[in-house]
């Protein structure tokens, strides 16, 4: 059993060491050149602006950056991760933060007496989910802020539209008077439009980035509004309210399926932490687990069943509205 642990860990180590050696592949600088011939033949002024706004970026990118998209294996996926953050995180920054946690819990792991092989998996574990649940928060951190302060930001277009204002210019009020996430976010629809991109497109970029259903709604609205008609005030006043109660609910359902989670937190951590503080006041009495196989095993079954465990009551205490 052990044996097969060492040929797998190794299999693995010589694929990471290809893919990371390998290059640039041949199928996305395929399709990044069909992207640079549509811009270059496609719409003019849209086209040669996400050009200009290209160039820049990889005359900005370094070694690091260039290193790291190579790297990832779907790299603009990711950085449209970072960018969701509202922080200026570069995948430049995101891999030297991936490399040392991993190379920091590696050390630890190996220095406390635990196998090499386990040292590496916990560290390449900890290396790229760490960073990744860290950003997760602070996208999910986001989010909430942004939708705390969107139905006011549209009552504010709504009494901007009431007093004889244009849509475009409640749109530039919202980006001066709002602080925090709304603002930022309806500044660069306001600078895009100033650049020539229609107001649609601009809006729909930001929902495509955002990914909240709030302000899909609210793009929505401004969509059939243009095409049937009517009064704009009054569905904006609308959507508001419905956002508003909509945050209401939610936050009843927290507050609902708040002992829920509570149990299901405090009976999933208290295995790993009965086993952290047991290892630490006596590694070897704990040390069997990384020695012996029939242990081994055993405690990788468990993981198993607690994962699952820890699924099931997830999704018992999450709820879509």
């Amino acid at each position: 059993m052990f044996l097969w642990i060492i040929l797998i860990g190794g299999v693995g180590a010589l694929a990471l060491a290809y893919f990371a050696m390998r290059g640039p592949s041949a199928s996305k600088a395929l399709k990044r050149r069909v992207e640079l011939v549509k811009e270059r033949h496609g719409d003019v002024i849209a086209g040669s602006a996400q050009a200009q706004i290209r160039k820049l970026m990889a005359q900005r990118a370094g070694r690091i950056e260039g290193f790291a998209s190579t790297l990832i294996p779907k790299p603009a996926l990711l950085r449209k991760r970072l960018e969701m953050t509202g922080k200026d995180i570069t995948l430049g920054k995101y891999a030297m933060v991936c490399i040392g946690v991993a190379a920091v819990v590696g050390i630890v792991l190996m220095v406390r007496g635990a196998p090499l092989l386990l040292s590496l998996s916990l560290g390449l574990f900890f290396g790229i989910g760490g960073p990744y649940f860290f950003v997760g928060k602070l996208i999910q951190r986001r989010i909430k802020k942004f939708n705390s302060n969107f139905p006011d930001a549209i009552e504010l277009m709504v009494r901007g539209l009431r007093s004889g204002l244009p849509i475009t210019e409640t749109l530039g009020i919202v980006a001066q008077e709002i602080t925090g996430p709304v603002g930022l976010e309806f500044r660069a629809v306001a600078d895009k439009m100033k650049i020539g991109r229609t107001m649609e497109a601009a809006l729909q970029e930001t929902a495509d980035r955002l990914g909240t259903p709030e302000f899909q709604f609210f793009v929505i609205t401004l969509a059939i509004q243009r095409e049937t008609g009517g009064n704009l005030a009054e569905t904006l006043s609308n959507l508001a309210d419905v956002l508003r109660k909509r945050a209401q609910m939610k936050l009843k359902i927290r507050a609902m399926s708040s002992e829920s989670k509570a149990s299901a937190w405090i009976v999933g951590s208290l295995p790993f932490v009965v086993f952290s503080l047991v290892w630490f006041i006596n590694p070897k009495y704990m040390g069997n687990f990384f020695v012996d196989q029939r242990l081994m095993v055993a405690g990788l079954v468990g993981l198993v069943w607690m994962s699952i465990g820890a699924f099931i009551m997830a999704k018992m205490v999450n709820f879509e509205i």
